[in-house]
Parts: structure tokens; sequence; C-alpha cells
């Protein structure tokens, strides 16, 4: 019998649509899943080409397989994650690849631990004084979402999955946000970018 992947066909569809070109994106599988005892809570997180970026999407938060929950409105928790990572001169591209993976990851686990929900624009503190590149000497250590406008809302049988984005901030942006100085609606406006820059310097 075939097993029912609509959910992730569902994502996979989305994705299709927007990079069409690219049916065979770079693809980071989790070898144990979460309900075998693994430690990644993800299934799965497909890097498609943006030509100066790369696009991160995940598989895993939504109800990829056969409908679970009782809530029908939505699948899953109802969400998926995506980030834009700038291309640039790294030492190991591939290395800053899996790290943006590990941190998708991370924030994942947050939502199968502690039930976490990710909306627009939200901040995220994410504790670290460095930067969340493999190096760690970047400005960027912290997060805010915002809908990710490519990918924004789809309806899958198993029902609504939003794809919610992560943009990395420096610390001097996020204490603006802390303070009540910004919205993080306004700082990504000021930003003018989604995309995720660690040789950028800090707009404030």
């Amino acid at each position: 019998m075939k097993e029912n992947t609509s959910g992730w066909d569902a994502i996979e569809k989305r994705c299709h649509e927007i990079y069409p070109d690219q049916l065979k994106p770079k693809h980071y599988g989790t070898i144990i899943s979460w309900a075998l005892g693994g430690n990644d809570p993800l299934e799965g997180i497909s890097i498609y080409d943006g030509g100066d970026y790369w696009h991160f999407v995940t598989y895993g938060l939504s109800e990829l397989y056969e409908k679970v929950s009782k809530n029908k409105e939505l699948s899953g928790y109802g969400m998926e994650f995506t980030l834009k990572l700038k291309k640039d001169n790294y030492e190991d591209e591939t290395e800053e690849l899996e790290n943006i993976c590990v941190l998708l990851q991370t924030l994942a686990r947050a939502t199968f631990k502690q039930g976490e929900i990710f909306l627009p624009y939200e901040y995220m503190y994410t504790g670290k004084t460095d930067g969340i590149d493999c190096s760690k000497k970047s400005l960027i250590n912290s997060l805010i979402t915002i809908p990710d406008k490519q990918f924004g809302q789809i309806d899958t049988p198993n029902g609504k999955v939003e794809f919610i984005e992560f943009i990395g901030i420096t610390n001097d942006e996020l204490e603006q946000i802390q303070t009540k100085k910004l919205t993080v609606k306004e700082l990504y406006e000021k930003l003018g970018s989604d995309i995720t820059d660690y040789n950028r310097k800090s707009i404030i």
C-alpha cells in the first residue's frame, strides 16, 4: 500500500511553482526521525538556488503524511520555516548550509518540546553574543520573522500551512526592538531585504 505523502507533496508542489527548474534541490534529510527517538524534529530541509541567495524550506512542522491532529483547520503546527542566506565567498559553503539546517532544527525543537508557535513579525534572541555563522565572526546573532511572501500560505489535505521566514539581525537591531524604539515590522522595512547577510553592518 502506497504511503500517504499528501502533506509533503503539497509543500513540494509550492516549491516547484516558485522554482520550476529545480526539481532536485539540495536536500538534507533526517536519519533517525523524532518519532523514533531522534534529535531532529524536521524530517527534511530543501535548499533552492535563488540566484544571489540560498532559499531553505523545512518539512516537518506540518503533517506530512496522514492527518493525526484533531484540528482540521491547521496541518500540524500550521507552519513551516524558510530562510534566505546570501551567497558569499564562504570558506566552506557546505558547512554554512548545514549550519543553517542545524539552526532551523533548533527552532523546530522549541516547537516540538515547548509548543512554541512562531508567528510573523516576532523576534528571537538566540542567546548568542557571537555570530550565528560557522566562524562566529558575523554581527548577525539574532532573528526576526516575517511571512514568506513567495511561499505564502497553502491549503493541504491536512489543513493550512503558513511559511514563516527568518531573517538574521544584529544585536544593536535587536536592542531597538527590545526597548520598543522599533517594531519588528519597522526594522524589516528599514532593512529593505529579507536575505540574511552575514557580512552586513548594523543599520542602527
